[in-house]
C-alpha cells in the first residue's frame, strides 16, 4: 500500500502540472509536454522541430545541397548493412567506455559541430555543452557558434574540440586557436571540404541570414563583416568574403607550427586524401561530407568510412560524421572501424525541441540502442565489435566453412 500511495501521488502531481500548464499557456504548452514523454527514438525530433522553428531557421538545419540526393543517402545507406549477430554469449556486463586522443569518454557517440545553436534554442551551445558534459562525452563547437569558446569553457568541465574554418586573415586563425587553447579545448577539428560553400537551395529561396538580435560570437571585435541580407544566400556571400579557398595541404601544416592541439581533418571521404592526411599529420580523421550540405553526389559517411579506414592502417583514429539517427547505426560504423561517430541535426532538433533536456534525452536514446545492439550482437567491448558482425551489400557472397 505504501509504494501503490507514492506511485498516486505522482500521477496526481504530473496531473496537476498538465493542468497549470494548460492554464497558463493554453491546450498547446500542455500537448507539448505529452510529446516530448512520449518521444521514443532520435528522429521525432525532427517534426518537432520543424513546428516550432520558423521556416528559414528550420529550412537551414534540415536541407542539404542541390538535388538532397546525399542527404537521403546518408540515411540510406545504413539499411544496407545487416548484422550477424553472436548468440548464447554472456552480456550482462556490458562496456561502451572508449579514450579519444586520449581522453576517456562513456560512449562513442559524440557531438559534432553545427552553427548558430541559439537560433534552435535561447540558450543554443551553452544548453548543448552541459548535456554533453553530463553524458561523459566530447562536444565540438563550431567555429560559427552564437556561444564564444569562453562562454561554453564557463558551463563547467567537459571534453570539448574546437571546429575551424580557415580564413584570409590567418591572424584571425591564430587569434582563435589561441583562445579555443586557452579556454581548455582539447583538439582542433579543422574542416577541409568548405573552399566555397555549396549550393543549398533552401537558403537561397528563403534568403538566408542570421537573426538580427545574433552573432557570430568567436568573431565579435573582428573586422570580418556581418551576415547582411541579400537576394541570395547571405551565409554563401559571408564564406565567399572571409573563407581562403586556397587552403590546402600545406595549410595543414602551417596549423601545426601555432598549436600543440591534436589536429583532426573533419571532410574527408577518400583513401588517397586520407593517406595524405596521415603523412601530413593530422592525428586523426572525421568521415564528413558536411551533412551533405557541400557537393551533392558523393558517397554517404558510412559507404565511404570503410575506404578511409583501410587506407590509414591504424595509424591514426577514424571517425564517423552523418546519418547516424539509431544505435544500430553507430554499431555499424564501429564494425567498420570507425573509433567513434558525430551527431550533428539530432543535437539542433532535440535542443529546438526541448532544449539541454532534449539533448540529454538524445544522448541517452542513442547510448541505451547501442548498448542493446552490442548485446543482441554478442559484443560485451567496444573492442569486439567486428567487421563479421555485418555483412554489407558490397561485399563478396560469403563462403561458409564445412562442418
Amino acid at each position: 500500500m505504501f509504494i501503490s500511495g507514492w506511485i498516486y501521488m505522482i500521477l496526481v502531481f504530473t496531473n496537476n502540472v498538465r493542468c497549470g500548464l494548460t492554464r497558463l499557456f493554453g491546450e498547446s504548452a500542455s500537448n507539448q509536454l505529452e510529446e516530448m514523454d512520449q518521444i521514443t527514438n532520435v528522429m521525432e525530433y525532427q517534426e518537432i522541430a520543424r513546428q516550432k522553428l520558423p521556416k528559414m531557421v528550420y529550412d537551414y538545419y534540415a536541407s542539404g545541397a542541390e538535388d538532397q540526393w546525399t542527404l537521403e543517402e546518408n540515411r540510406n545507406a545504413f539499411s544496407r548493412i545487416l548484422f550477424r549477430p553472436r548468440i548464447l554469449i554472456d552480456v550482462s556486463k556490458i562496456d561502451m567506455s572508449t579514450t579519444v586522443l586520449g581522453f576517456k569518454i562513456s560512449m562513442p557517440i559524440m557531438i559534432a559541430p553545427t552553427a548558430m545553436q541559439k537560433m534552435a534554442h535561447p540558450e543554443g551551445e551553452y544548453a548543448t555543452a552541459r548535456a554533453a558534459s553530463a553524458a561523459d562525452t566530447i562536444m565540438t563547437l563550431s567555429s560559427w557558434a552564437t556561444s564564444s569558446v569562453e562562454e561554453v569553457a564557463s558551463t563547467g568541465p567537459g571534453v570539448r574540440f574546437f571546429q575551424l574554418y580557415v580564413h584570409k586573415d590567418r591572424n584571425v586563425v591564430a587569434q582563435l586557436v589561441r583562445r579555443a587553447e586557452r579556454a581548455g579545448f582539447k583538439a582542433i577539428a579543422l574542416t577541409v571540404d568548405t573552399p566555397r560553400l555549396g549550393r543549398r537551395e533552401a537558403d537561397i529561396k528563403n534568403r538566408f541570414t542570421m537573426p538580427p538580435y545574433l552573432t557570430l560570437k568567436n568573431f565579435e571585435g573582428l573586422d570580418l563583416g556581418k551576415m547582411d541580407k541579400t537576394d541570395d544566400s547571405g551565409l554563401a556571400s559571408y564564406v565567399a568574403e572571409q573563407i581562403d579557398r586556397s587552403l590546402s595541404w600545406k595549410d595543414v601544416k602551417w596549423l601545426q607550427t601555432i598549436t600543440s592541439l591534436p589536429i583532426l581533418l573533419k571532410g574527408v571521404l577518400t583513401a588517397e586524401d586520407a593517406r595524405l592526411a596521415v603523412q601530413n599529420g593530422a592525428a586523426g580523421i572525421i568521415v564528413s561530407n558536411h551533412g551533405a550540405r557541400q557537393l551533392d553526389y558523393v558517397p554517404s559517411t558510412i559507404i565511404a568510412l570503410e575506404e578511409v579506414v583501410k587506407a590509414v592502417q591504424g595509424r591514426v583514429p577514424v571517425f564517423l560524421d552523418g546519418g547516424v539517427r539509431r544505435g544500430t547505426d553507430v554499431f555499424k560504423a564501429m564494425a567498420l572501424g570507425a573509433s567513434g561517430i558525430f551527431i550533428g541535426r539530432p543535437v539542433v532538433f532535440s535542443l529546438a525541441a526541448d532544449g539541454e533536456a532534449g539533448v540529454r534525452k538524445v544522448l541517452q536514446m542513442l547510448r541505451d540502442e547501442f548498448e542493446l545492439t552490442m548485446a543482441l550482437n554478442g559484443c560485451r567491448s567496444l573492442k569486439e565489435i567486428s567487421r563479421n558482425h555485418i555483412v554489407a551489400d558490397w561485399d563478396p557472397p560469403r563462403v561458409v566453412p564445412k562442418l
